[in-house]
């Protein structure tokens, strides 16, 4: 599967932030932490906190807009697949064990987690009505490929991200989404893994 990184920026998440980073950590892999890169224009009085319970590395860059912000968060992981905060909707942490198996590919170079994406048809009429793409809750991506598009725009603030997915949209991406429902899971039924998923050494991002 290789290395993993989350990448959340305050901006996006608001105040859901420490619920974002409660579900990461609670998936169960105790012998295992996924680094999280915590991003944002302003430092937050609750970073030393956030640092010690959920072991993340703030990133703080007052003059840098969000796609940049992320761009230097991606750089400085160096991990196989970055997973992105997208929108202030959490998931839970489920999804997450179910997910990163499947991260264990060569076929896909992205996956949009926690939604359905828009049909083509529908693509078509919102980029016709000039409207926004659907935004999904996360985004998981092979760093590689982010590199191949040119990271995020690094002079787009809040419309950065949805840059990012009509640009994976344009291009040949080999995208598929994953949610609870399309595991054949639903919100109330319990993990089904019988065999505990041990993922390999994180990055050096972790703290």
């Amino acid at each position: 599967m290789g290395t993993v990184c989350f990448i959340v920026d305050a901006s996006v998440t608001g105040v859901l932030l420490p619920r974002h980073l409660r579900a990461i950590r609670q998936t169960g892999l105790a012998d295992h932490i996924f680094p999280i890169i915590v991003t944002g224009p302003t430092a937050d009085p609750r970073i030393s906190h956030f640092e010690q319970r959920y072991r993340v590395h703030f990133l703080i860059t007052p003059s840098q807009p969000l796609g940049e912000r992320i761009n230097q968060a991606a750089y400085l992981s160096q991990a196989d697949w970055l997973l992105i905060a997208m929108q202030q909707q959490t998931l839970e942490a489920k999804l997450w064990c179910l997910l990163y198996p499947q991260l264990d590919t060569y076929t896909l170079d992205a996956f949009l987690i926690g939604s359905e994406p828009p049909r083509l048809s529908e693509r078509l009429f919102q980029r016709f009505l000039g409207t926004g793409v659907a935004v999904p809750p996360y985004i998981a991506i092979k760093r590689t490929w982010l590199e191949r598009l040119g990271g995020l725009d690094p002079e787009l603030d809040e419309t950065a991200l949805t840059d990012l997915l009509q640009r994976l949209y344009a291009c040949s991406t080999r995208l598929q989404t994953f949610s609870l429902e399309a595991s054949g899971l639903n919100r109330d039924s319990p993990s089904i893994s019988s065999k505990p998923y041990r993922p390999p050494p994180s990055s050096h991002t972790d703290t």
